[in-house]
């Protein structure tokens, strides 16, 4: 795009250094610092992807030097799932009953009010980082622990347990007009953490239930108060209809917005993002319609020791993307989070049964030789 980019991470070995013009070591939750940073630098557009907790920092920069992009009050209604909770409840969108624990002894006397199984997260935490399932009240000490140490501010929130489908809908507000790109199916590993396996677009769901879906998205928007920027919103199809799990006020992670859209609708999200971020307006035109696909490789539980056949895996047509994120000597297979995934392969086909043949075929390329306390599998 020929823009001068100012880049601001905390570590001074971040992979995005190499592609900044000029680099910050500054954390990106450092909102003072970088807004000073900011001043000297004097950018026409700030932005991150597809980081929750930054979102405030961003806003906070707009704000300070007169850029485009959402106010402090909306990224923190984006950002903290209490206040995010309450505004679906004042607006009238579907969403989960809940309750908000600030002090382990409302916590022990909700265990005996609550209906089980039901949802323990944090507050203020995102990449799945802290949420599990509560089964009985057996379970609420350890439960609890586990989502408060995700907690920045040290409030959980406690919820119904949604089931049905899951969907993420990827949104771009331009000047309070909101467009839908894609609603993407998500495969997840279920029960207790609920971390993300794969990402699917376009939706297999039915037009009808597609429909719905967009709308409460579009309601789950106006309701945060989004009005120039992207927006991600996850949201459960139960049987009472669509629900909202939460959303963020910027792209979608897991290479949803980076890979996927681009791959399913010829629409450059990221880029769309920057546009909105400087002023301009994006480009929304779909130019191509495929299917696209991300799915997490699999691993037994131990230490890494070697993966072969990523090359032979790359060659296969349609694969777009093989990407490990795990080093040699790391634990894989226990994942609580989305940080222990192993790592990636990006699809593009012409059918949902194509991209699985795709998937399928590259997995039997790729052997992962993980040590475990007695042999290496």
């Amino acid at each position: 795009m020929g823009l001068y980019v100012g880049v601001v991470d905390f570590n001074p070995n971040a992979i995005g250094r190499k592609y900044a013009d000029e680099f910050f070591e500054i954390s990106t939750i450092d909102i003072d610092g970088v807004t000073t940073a900011a001043k000297k630098f004097l950018p026409q557009g700030v932005i991150t992807l597809a980081t929750d907790m930054p979102m405030r920092t961003v806003a906070a920069v707009a704000k300070t030097i007169g850029l485009k992009g959402i106010s402090p009050e909306i990224a923190y209604r984006a950002t903290d799932k209490v206040a995010m909770i309450k505004c679906f409840e004042d607006n009238d969108v579907p969403h989960p009953w809940y309750y908000e624990v600030r002090d382990e002894n409302y916590w022990h006397s909700l265990i005996n009010e609550v209906t089980y199984p039901c949802i323990v997260k944090p507050a203020d935490s995102s990449g799945s980082r802290g949420v599990c399932l509560l089964n009985n009240k057996q379970e609420a000490s350890q439960v609890y622990s586990y989502a408060k140490s995700h907690s920045s501010s040290g409030v959980v929130i406690v919820e119904e347990y949604m089931k049905g489908p899951e969907v993420s809908v990827e949104i771009i507000v331009y000047e309070n007009e909101i467009h839908i790109i894609s609603i993407t199916d998500k495969m997840t590993t279920g029960a207790p953490h609920f971390v993300e396996l794969g990402h699917k677009q376009p939706s297999a769901l039915s037009e009808k239930v597609k429909k719905d879906i967009a709308q409460v998205a579009i309601k789950a928007v106006k309701a945060i108060g989004i009005n120039n920027s992207a927006a991600h919103v996850e949201i459960i199809v139960t049987d009472n209809g669509p629900k909202l799990v939460e959303l963020g006020a910027r792209l979608g992670g897991d290479c949803i917005t980076s890979h996927l859209v681009p791959l399913s609708t010829g629409i450059d999200m990221v880029k769309a993002s920057i546009d909105l971020a400087m002023g301009h307006k994006p480009d929304l035109n779909k130019t191509i319609e495929k299917v696209s696909m991300i799915k997490y490789i699999p691993s037994t539980k131990g230490i890494l020791k070697n993966i072969k056949g990523i090359d032979q895996a790359r060659e296969i047509p349609g694969i777009k993307e093989v990407t490990i994120t795990k080093q040699i000597g790391e634990e894989v297979g226990n994942i609580k989070n989305s940080g222990d995934r192993l790592g990636y392969i990006i699809v593009q086909a012409s059918s949902y049964q194509e991209a699985e043949e795709i998937f399928s075929n590259a997995l039997t390329k790729i052997i992962v030789e993980v040590e475990n306390d007695e042999n290496i599998i």
